[in-house]
């Protein structure tokens, strides 16, 4: 059979089109939330509005390829059916716990393991760079925001030292003689790094036919966004110094940072333009190609069709899993309550010693006690608790549940850092964070409590919270916070102190906890 422009297809291999098609819309009514999801990050977020772009370019790649499909045999391949039940499980493990980047990038993997089931492994290579640009479809990177906000501040401050400038610098904020300034997450640079990734390994594809030429300018394309975004923060603050704080210091320097990265941008094609190579002749110039002989038979249409019913099966497994212990295993147990824990030889604070409180949203309920040793108002210590259950909206390990947030008028909040404690002879990871006022600094140590487990790294909390949802068992998240005073930067005098309270109140803690319905 042969269409209008001459793309040979056989009966047989429009069994394995309209089965690619079936698939494609089992996946999108199965994982429907998952695929909409993304479409509403790329609507309210300009860092992943290039979104939009990817479908339209695959369409157009996968158009570019067609000639060649007509030299390969279509056959479906049941060995992608337990790669396909593979990223099922992992799919489901992430809504559960909510972890959406990986529930996303695991509903956009289902589309090339369904090109692989139906059109086999020969079209699938073929295929291989358009499918695989699918996945900058996935709103991801933001993990990447806060060291590259620390880097962006380093290297401002390396400059402006280098220049001269005498610099206070404090982890995200530093000063100098004209102002204060601060890296946030708008000036991180994640929004160039994804937009210059995103053109650069297009760019690579289309203009380079060898692989170290698209390796290495794909390489140039993460490196150099990273260090342009250093040199514009510190062209940005040497502009606000020059001009007496009148200039780059609002929504301008913003439209300067743009500007900026076009240039550099133009910069990095043109250096890429030095290394083309000339254009490939096509190898399906003609209007037809006969397939390439095989040297097996070919399998039968009822292969492929039980191929096809397996591989619905498998997809449509998980989204009915899902449902089940959604509803089965988060069902409201009792009405929670909770005892702050008496801590010897520590005596409760008449009053609080801050105003300071971490944010985390949506928790079911939030508790602080604050505690001092005996009559010593100078020893001071705090307990705050957010308690989660999966019965609301509420999520425990959520970027946005952060001790200061970046727009808090009054707290700031420097840097954060993993610090491995030793309680009860037991050495236990927590974050540990320095917060100060223009009147208090604060030492803040904290981690989680998932079904019984003490939990810091948020990637391993959220491992605990999947297996506690698999076998079905009742459990409670509770975010732990131990804060104490610092005064005079006085870090190891501080450290001892919350150091030895959480000692004392390590146990009867954990044992409050446990009796959590």
């Amino acid at each position: 059979m042969i269409n209008s422009r001459g793309f040979n297809i056989g009966s047989k291999a429009w069994i394995q089109f309209a089965g690619v098609g079936l698939f494609i819309a089992g996946l999108i009514g199965s994982f429907w939330s998952s695929y909409t999801d993304i479409i509403y990050i790329w609507w309210r977020s300009a860092t992943f509005a290039h979104g939009f772009l990817v479908l339209p370019i695959v369409v157009y790649l996968i158009w570019r390829k067609r000639h060649l499909l007509q030299t390969v045999t279509l056959e479906s391949d049941w060995r992608a059916l337990p790669v396909l039940g593979g990223v099922g499980l992992v799919w489901l493990l992430a809504r559960l716990t909510e972890v959406a980047v990986i529930e996303q990038l695991m509903a956009v993997a289902f589309i090339p393991l369904v090109v692989w089931l139906t059109l086999g492994s020969a079209a699938t290579k073929i295929l291989a760079f358009p499918l695989g640009f699918l996945f900058f479809a996935v709103p991801m990177g933001e993990g990447l925001v806060e060291p590259l906000m620390q880097f962006t501040a380093a290297f401002t401050v390396m400059l402006l030292r280098f220049t001269g400038l005498p610099v206070f610098w404090d982890g995200t904020f530093f000063s100098i003689p004209s102002g204060d300034w601060s890296v946030v997450a708008a000036c991180s640079g994640i929004r160039y790094l994804i937009a210059s990734l995103f053109l650069g390994v297009l760019y690579a594809y289309l203009n380079y036919h060898s692989l170290w030429r698209r390796l290495a300018f794909i390489a140039l394309s993460a490196i150099v966004p990273v260090f342009a975004n250093g040199v514009r923060a510190y062209l940005i603050v040497m502009i606000g110094h020059l001009s007496g704080m009148k200039l780059a210091v609002g929504v301008d320097h913003l439209i300067y940072g743009w500007v900026f990265f076009g240039f550099i941008m133009f910069l990095l094609f043109a250096l890429g333009n030095l290394w083309s190579e000339p254009a490939i002749a096509h190898p399906a110039a003609q209007d037809t190609l006969p397939p390439l002989p095989s040297s097996k038979a070919p399998l039968p249409i009822t292969h492929t069709l039980a191929t096809f019913t397996l591989g619905l099966c498998v997809v449509a497994l998980w989204p009915v899993l899902n449902h089940y212990v959604a509803h089965s295993n988060y069902q409201r147990d009792s009405q929670l309550s909770f005892v702050m824990p008496t801590v010897t030889p520590w005596q409760i604070s008449p009053a609080p010693f801050t105003t300071w409180t971490p944010r985390y949203l949506d928790a079911v309920m939030e508790m602080r006690q604050e505690y001092q040793a005996g009559d010593d108002v100078n020893q001071s210590v705090g307990i705050y608790l957010a308690f989660y259950d999966n019965t609301n909206d509420g999520e425990l390990v959520n970027s946005e549940n952060q001790m200061v947030t970046q727009t808090d008028s009054v707290w700031k909040m420097p840097a954060q850092y993993s610090v491995t404690v030793t309680i009860a002879g037991a050495e236990v990871n927590l974050y540990e964070s320095r917060i100060h006022s223009e009147t208090q600094m604060l030492l803040v140590w904290h981690g989680y409590w998932i079904d019984g487990h003490w939990v810091a790294n948020g990637y391993l909390a959220k491992l605990t919270e999947a297996w506690a949802a698999l076998f079905g068992h009742r459990h409670r998240q509770v975010g732990v916070v131990f804060y104490a005073p610092m005064t005079d930067d006085k870090l190891d005098v501080a450290q001892a102190q919350l150091q030895q309270f959480v000692n004392d109140a390590w146990q009867p803690l954990h044992e409050q906890l446990q009796q959590l319905p």
